[in-house]
């Protein structure tokens, strides 16, 4: 592909080149699947799964789509035999009146076909439309499912991510992979017709028609082999310049925009990111025309051979006159039916390569996916233990846990304290699952969570973090959507809302619990950041309150978008979640708000430094002291 040209605002933006190393040479048998014989070899398998997903998605059409093709090349093929019977006729001694009284019947036939094939074609066409939105369909919920059901460490590990990217063109490419079988099938079974009917007329000209139509198809696969490499090299780039654009339209970052004058800037970058953009399609284009200009002149060479061939027959009284104006015609339906195929053989290789990333998307996330199954957690759990957990980042050298042991008592309330990357919010995911220590272990009671059904444990597990999903749905799904598939009645949602000391908030909407929190759709309402901690409050109360058996709730940095006032009740009810069968962790940089807790962990660089209770850690004037002394002069008077 050559060097890259790259934008300046690009190298300023992101810091270089925005450029995907090409997925092939990450393995030895690339240079195979990018040539001819590759594809050939690997195309079989692809299209056999889409058209497995086709048979799942309606297998009548499926049938319907294979009866209407093989009845179209017959009666192509009847077409043609009655062409050949008229020419006979028509070139025959006979007066004219008796000639043309002779093709008649030939005629009829040939009429007769050509309406089958019209029908039989519509037929198809009506079918296979029905088995494209299938398709594409289930493969998107291959797709969506895979994603949403990997570890998150792999959601976390850039080159997954651009595995995730990839896959994406897959759904609409299994997609057109259906138009694009169905065409090559109706060019395999035209070119059958064709090819038959030349071997009976003469065996030399069977070869000719091959070779016609071979150098086009290398030409077109050369183009579509660059096309994919050019995709797959500057899809990131095309992300980048995709963001910028919702930028410039993104309502959080609308008084930027316009404050600081980021529009203009952003819209300078854009355009710079475009252009280098363009001289890679203006490569591509060039390199698409000299090779179909190369194709098109072999191909050419090859027709002129195959009419001197027919010329010389017709010289050497080896084929009649009649039966040459066949030729000529099945040549002319032969070669434009192979040129057919190959260009649909063609797409079907250019669509079974982003086919084959989804493919290789679904065995990779498989691989990567949360394990199904395990031993039932118990009902009764007397405390959550840590023992030695160690956790690395992959793309990290230091550990962000490193032996660290704690235990989480039920009916108690925990607090986990530290500065900024001590290794609080690793921990937290390490508590809820999310995370598998690479040494240590996590035990409910004397089971351990690598040894039992993973989904129980989340379905114990509830998180109000700082950054907690906004979802763009009603006020009152926002507050289900803690267990989506549990059945509420506003009743029940409203103790959730006034627990959260939401009413008001709710009250204050349009709709109330029925009015849509996303000012991307009409007649929907917008609330504040403290607000959203509110209804996030309500979220979690719902979920806890129907926690199946013993579970633990995560709360990290729940309060930064409230008042002071609001943040110790906010703690307080936090707090009174706590019960006999449930454990609250508590994360925050507030050290107001972790106190009261029944005991303080403190982090620093992954290590857990202290632990006891506020007093106990005032007492000992260590890390967690120090802390606090600093936050508590911040709201000291002046002067004392």
């Amino acid at each position: 592909m050559g060097e890259p040209v790259v934008s300046a605002s690009e190298r300023e933006l992101f810091g270089g080149p925005l450029r995907y190393d090409t997925g092939w040479t990450q393995y030895d048998s690339a240079p195979l699947e990018l040539s001819m014989l590759g594809a050939v070899r690997v195309m079989p398998r692809l299209v056999g799964a889409t058209l497995r997903r086709a048979w799942r998605a309606d297998r009548n059409a499926l049938v319907a789509v294979g009866v209407s093709e093989i009845g179209q090349g017959v009666a192509a093929a009847v077409g043609l035999l009655a062409v050949n019977a008229v020419m006979h006729a028509l070139l025959g001694a006979a007066a004219p009146a008796d000639r043309l009284y002779e093709a008649l019947p030939a005629l009829c036939v040939g009429a007769g076909a050509a309406v089958v094939g019209a029908v039989l074609a519509c037929w198809s066409t009506s079918r296979a439309g029905r088995l494209e939105p299938m398709v594409e369909r289930l493969a998107t919920t291959e797709y969506l499912a895979a994603a949403s059901a990997v570890e998150l460490e792999a959601i976390e590990d850039p080159e997954f991510r651009r595995l995730i990217d990839v896959a994406q063109f897959g759904a609409q490419a299994a997609r057109q992979m259906i138009g694009a079988c169905v065409a090559a099938l109706n060019g395999t079974i035209s070119l059958a017709a064709a090819g038959g009917v030349l071997a009976v007329l003469h065996p030399a000209l069977l070869p000719m028609l091959v070779l016609i139509a071979a150098p086009r198809g290398w030409g077109a696969m050369r183009v579509a082999q660059e096309r994919y490499v050019s995709v797959l090299a500057w899809m990131e780039h095309l992300r980048a310049s995709r963001l910028i654009a919702q930028l410039l339209t993104s309502r959080s970052a609308a008084q930027e925009v316009r404050i600081h004058a980021v529009g203009p800037y952003l819209l300078t970058a854009y355009e710079d990111m475009a252009h280098s953009a363009e001289s890679e399609q203006k490569r591509l284009a060039t390199g698409k025309a000299v090779t179909e200009l190369v194709a098109a002149a072999l191909s050419g060479a090859v027709m002129v051979g195959t009419y001197a061939l027919l010329g010389w027959l017709i010289v050497a009284g080896h084929m009649e006159l009649a039966v040459a104006g066949t030729a000529v015609i099945a040549v002319r339906s032969g070669s434009a039916s192979l040129g057919a195929l190959v260009m649909h053989v063609n797409r079907l290789n250019e669509e079974s390569l982003y086919v084959q990333d989804h493919e290789k998307f679904l065995t990779e996330a498989g691989r990567r996916a949360i394990p199904r199954g395990g031993g039932a957690l118990a009902e009764r759990v007397a405390a959550v233990r840590l023992e030695k957990v160690t956790y690395r980042y992959p793309d990290r050298e230091e550990p962000a846990l490193d032996g660290v042991s704690l235990t989480l008592p039920m009916g108690s309330v925990t607090a986990v304290a530290g500065e900024n990357g001590s290794g609080k919010s690793t921990l937290m995911k390490v508590v809820a699952g999310l995370l598998l220590p690479q040494d240590g272990a996590v035990r409910w009671d004397g089971q351990e969570v690598r040894e039992v059904d993973r989904a129980q444990v989340f379905s114990r597990v509830s998180l109000l973090t700082q950054d907690f999903e906004r979802w763009p749905v009603t006020a009152g799904m926002n507050i289900r959507i803690g267990r989506p598939r549990s059945p509420a009645e506003e009743g029940e949602l409203l103790e959730s809302v006034a627990y959260a000391e939401a009413l008001g908030v709710v009250g204050r909407l349009p709709l109330g619990l029925g009015t849509l929190l996303s000012r991307m759709f009409h007649g929907a309402s917008e609330i504040s950041g403290g607000e959203w901690q509110k209804i996030g409050l309500a979220r979690t109360h719902r979920r806890t309150a129907t926690a199946p058996a013993d579970s633990v709730l995560i709360v990290d940095e729940p309060t930064s978008a409230l008042d002071p006032e609001a943040e110790i009740a906010a703690f307080a009810r936090i707090r009174r979640l706590a019960g006999p069968h449930r454990a609250v962790v508590l994360v925050t940089h507030r050290m107001s708000g972790v106190r009261h807790a029944d005991t303080i962990h403190v982090l620093s660089a992954g290590r857990l430094v202290e632990h006891g209770t506020h007093e106990e850690l005032l007492a000992a004037d260590g890390r967690y002291a120090a802390m606090f002394r600093t936050q508590a002069e911040q709201y000291a008077p002046p002067g004392t």
